[in-house]
């Protein structure tokens, strides 16, 4: 009885996991396990551990990830998000462009206030690429409201690519910029993603070992058919 029990116990343990995952929306399915953190060289590896313990979420406190794109920033992001859902937390994945979006349509709609209200259900949401669409004035005061409505509430994780200081090119508006880097910044921790892309050394790392196995083969053919 004591293992059926148990058994029953872990089916709906993962079960409630699989959905906490698919409710998240993340857009890929990244893990701590499949990640090497070394290659967020100025990201603390045991500070980066601590927050996938996710107590950061217990408290209501933001975690701001800001650097040039290619850096590791969403990936960075989605791991928390997962091992957030892990932890039994409710978690939702959104770029900045598709929340505002959501957000106009929903006011269009006239059912703002109920979507308003369910954000507030879930205790973080991830915000990504915060910086690459400017917003209308609209835009921009929603997503303020979203902010706004957080604070102190539930634990907001945004991605940007540009500094702080840049963000009034984002939302047009210097007043609503201050008054929503005030409400996000107060509890927060803030991390700068100030290294070179990934990717791109990824992609020069590939191209050198394709051009060294080119070059090996021809010296190879060479040796093997003199002249």
């Amino acid at each position: 009885l004591l293992n059926l029990t148990t058994q029953e116990l872990e089916q709906r343990q993962t079960n409630q996991l699989k959905r906490r995952l698919q409710e998240a929306k993340f857009p890929l399915m990244k893990t701590l396990e499949t990640t090497d953190l070394n290659k967020w060289p100025d990201f603390d590896a045991l500070q980066f551990r601590e927050y996938v313990e996710a107590n950061y979420i217990s408290r209501r406190e933001n975690l701001v990830l800001i650097g040039k794109h290619g850096t590791g920033k969403t990936h960075a992001a989605i791991i928390l998000g997962v091992e957030a859902c892990r932890r039994g937390y409710r978690v939702l994945f959104t770029t900045a462009a598709d929340l505002v979006n959501t957000l106009v349509e929903a006011r269009e709609e006239k059912r703002l206030k109920n979507y308003l209200s369910r954000l507030q259900n879930y205790h973080l949401i991830i915000i990504d690429e915060l910086g690459y669409i400017p917003f209308s004035s609209e835009g921009a005061q929603l997503l303020f409201q979203v902010f706004a409505n957080r604070y102190e509430r539930g634990s907001l994780l945004v991605t940007s690519n540009l500094a702080f200081a840049q963000w009034t090119t984002v939302f047009g508006d210097a007043a609503i910029t201050a008054a929503l880097l005030d409400r996000l910044t107060h509890h927060c921790s803030i991390h700068d993603f100030s290294w070179e892309s990934i990717r791109f050394s990824e992609s020069m790392q590939r191209m050198k070992n394709v051009t060294r196995k080119a070059s090996k083969g021809r010296n190879q053919e060479g040796a093997t058919n003199p002249s």
